[in-house]
């Protein structure tokens, strides 16, 4: 009787988090599953049409620029974010002055909201009354200022917020992982006449493998389905330069925009089939890294 009065209690427990997952999750995954083979707008009735929502992706030039765009947009990410957040981590990690107040600061970004950081850099990086550009122009770095979210520099620009926004996330998980590794290692090593770098090639980078594979999987899956921030600077734009596949997709449900918006309709039916389709790719990347990963230890 026991047993079943814990079993209820644990369970009680449990409901409230099941029934969000199942109205939050698993339905919608459902809904996008049934309507990913009609044609429906969101209105009116919905028109069966089988697999042709999938024969219009393999058409879709503007999807597949999609696809391509998030590549760029993820691995110019990830590159800068993995090993800047582990040198902040490493350097965060050693017995220097406010090193507490150091890491609260570049935590922060981590908790505030996707959409204000983007505004704030809107602000900043504005062509034509930006911040960053009337610094420039004020002490003669440049003439007339730099279109920071034209076609020539916004994936660059977008790069650059989304790994200010996810430095400091990867950089607490190092610092969590550094944290675990004995000193008395690096104290015997310095007897031995191992300087820094050794140190760090041939004692904390295997340590720290497991902490650097679980980043670097999270980093992929986080790149590859970031779009908050891009819709906020440059909607995709400008001629599709940062358009990813998560922000295409997003449209296709909710159109965004001005003059854009006003001649996009809702493709329910066919943003489902994207939807489908973008799941799988992000799915087959990570199950590509994963599988990379595990070759790799077993070979070391």
């Amino acid at each position: 009787m026991n047993k079943s009065k814990n079993a209820a209690f644990a369970y009680s427990f449990l409901l409230p988090s099941a029934l969000l997952t199942l109205v939050l999750g698993i339905y919608p995954i459902a809904w996008a599953f049934r309507y990913m083979f009609y044609n429906y707008k969101g209105y009116g009735t919905a028109r069966f049409i089988g697999l042709d929502n999938f024969s219009r992706i393999l058409r879709d030039t503007e999807f597949w620029n999609s696809v391509v765009n998030t590549f760029v947009y993820a691995g110019g990410k990830l590159l800068l974010s993995i090993p800047l957040s582990l040198l902040l981590a490493a350097i965060l990690n050693r017995k220097i002055r406010g090193r507490q107040l150091l890491r609260a600061v570049f935590f922060m970004p981590t908790v505030i909201s996707t959409a204000v950081m983007a505004v704030v850099f809107f602000t900043i990086f504005n062509s034509y009354n930006g911040i960053l550009n009337q610094f420039l122009i004020k002490f003669n770095i440049s003439s007339s200022g730099i279109d920071w979210l034209g076609p020539k520099h916004a994936m660059l620009t977008v790069i650059l917020v989304a790994v200010w926004g996810a430095v400091g996330n990867y950089m607490l998980l190092f610092l969590a992982g550094l944290q675990n590794i004995p000193e008395d290692v690096y104290e015997s090593s310095s007897l031995d006449g191992a300087n820094k770098i050794q140190q760090f090639r041939f004692i904390t980078l295997p340590m720290l493998g497991p902490v650097l594979q679980m980043v670097i999987m999270l980093a992929i899956i986080n790149a590859l389905k970031g779009y908050e921030s891009i819709m906020v600077l440059t909607e995709g734009g400008p001629a599709g330069k940062t358009e990813v596949m998560f922000l295409y997709l997003y449209k296709l449900f909710f159109p965004v925009g001005g003059s854009a918006a006003s001649t996009q309709v809702q493709e329910f039916g066919y943003g489902s089939a994207v939807a489908f389709v973008s799941a799988v790719i992000v799915g087959m990347i990570s199950l590509i890294y994963f599988y990379a990963s595990r070759r790799m230890n077993r070979i070391d």
